[in-house]
């Protein structure tokens, strides 16, 4: 299909639900790709749904350019009438989470965790707003390359301090917390529980509760205790039954106390993890979140950075920067100790959360390298391409250079002590 809704060229079809059709399209302004939801005209006019459904679209629209998060589908813009309305979303090529709850179709469990750590951050940013999703379900979690998510569908979010009478129980009941099905008042707990209803249907093929009415499935959802995952899938590591079951738990206050704490936890499984020598994304973000002269940088900054480096894990005594080679890139030390040598004299030990070779890059490789680097343990390394750093957001590389410059002094005031003493 080809056909011009506004500014917009429809591409073709990516959803049709019960209040409107989602569709690929073109904005022929700027040729960017988007999503564009536009509501059944039928549907504002429902005299049982009408209104309730009005609101939600209304809500829904209220969020563009309101949440900016890396992994939160972005609300591009929006436009309601009294008879007719339409959302532009950012478009997310890929499939949601429900291609990966069957059983013979699972996701590795790693994955799953990088899936529960970025979602953490991102429900966290939306709360930290003053917004609760309340309808977290695999169909509204996207997935592109395995695990980076990005969160849609705020439509049935609860705004906090905003709207006093908007119903409580709004979502989709399989996914629903207690609180939500008892009308209670709703908190970041709401969404962490929902969340752990996706993640155990993730590692498990199955909800925690299943059944033939909603009589009975609310009646489990107050009242019955899940199974622990790993007794329905035994290759799921048995960290993951402690956390997923505490997700789960029928008080909110009986849940994490908050998103940071949920995904650490998350972060220690994903970094012990025996199946992989990669680095999960959790490790790569936690790494460069303790570092202090990024301390400035906002978490979709940090994201940024995550995706620029190329992470890699060296052993012990591996070159890692020659002295007099050419180099652009400049290098992060998540993990290990290097040691910094020049014509062989010790110049400095590097451990974790440091930069090195910045030289090279600030100096847009028309310097050799000053010094030789190698490996003294196991390390995990990123390095940096001048590209791929030109290429960040502008006030990214800006809040980046300018931590980096003020690291690199620090580091050769330290490098010219050293020297000084070795000569005396």
């Amino acid at each position: 299909m080809n056909s011009i809704f506004g500014k917009y060229e429809l591409k073709g079809l990516l959803g049709k639900g019960s209040s409107g059709t989602v569709y690929h399209a073109v904005d022929s302004f700027s040729g960017d790709e988007v999503a564009v939801k536009v509501i059944d005209p039928a549907v504002f006019q429902d005299p049982e749904f009408g209104d309730v459904l009005r609101k939600q679209f209304l809500k829904e629209a209220s969020l563009a350019g309101r949440l900016n998060h890396p992994h939160i589908a972005s609300i591009l813009d929006a436009v309601v009438t009294e008879d007719a309305g339409h959302i532009v979303m950012e478009y997310v090529p890929g499939v949601n989470l429900s291609k990966y709850t069957d059983s013979e179709n699972l996701l590795p469990a790693d994955a799953i965790v990088q899936i529960g750590f970025k979602c953490c951050g991102a429900l966290d940013y939306a709360f930290r707003q003053g917004i609760i999703h309340r309808d977290i379900k695999p169909a509204n979690i996207m997935t592109v390359d395995g695990s980076d998510v990005k969160i849609t569908d705020f439509g049935a979010a609860f705004l906090q301090n905003r709207e006093a009478t908007q119903s409580v129980n709004i979502g989709s009941p399989a996914y629903m917390s207690p609180e939500q099905v008892s009308g209670k008042p709703l908190t970041q707990a709401t969404d962490m529980y929902c969340l752990g209803v996706v993640l155990y249907e993730l590692l498990t093929g199955k909800r925690p509760f299943g059944a033939d009415n909603i009589t009975e499935l609310i009646r489990k959802i107050l009242h019955e205790t899940p199974l622990p995952p790993s007794q329905l899938n035994p290759a799921i590591p048995a960290e993951l039954d402690r956390i997923v079951l505490k997700m789960l738990e029928k008080i909110p206050d009986e849940r994490y106390s908050n998103w940071a704490v949920l995904a650490l936890e998350l972060a220690e499984i994903g970094r012990l993890s025996v199946h992989q020598r990669s680095i999960p994304d959790s490790e790569r973000y936690a790494a460069l979140k303790r570092v202090e002269m990024l301390s400035n940088l906002s978490e979709a900054e940090i994201w940024e950075l995550v995706e620029a480096g190329r992470w890699t894990r060296l052993h012990a005594r591996t070159g890692i920067v020659r002295e007099n080679d050419p180099g652009r890139s400049l290098f992060f030390l998540a993990q290990g100790d290097v040691k910094v040598t020049q014509a062989g004299r010790l110049l400095n030990v590097i451990g974790p959360g440091e930069f090195f070779g910045e030289m090279g890059y600030i100096c847009d490789g028309d310097l050799p390298r000053q010094a030789t680097v190698e490996s003294m343990s196991e390390v995990i390394l990123a390095e940096f391409q001048d590209t791929a750093l030109d290429s960040m957001s502008k006030h990214c590389h800006s809040s980046f250079m300018r931590a980096l410059v003020r690291n690199l002094a620090d580091r050769l005031a330290l490098a010219d002590l050293r020297i000084t003493n070795q000569t005396i």
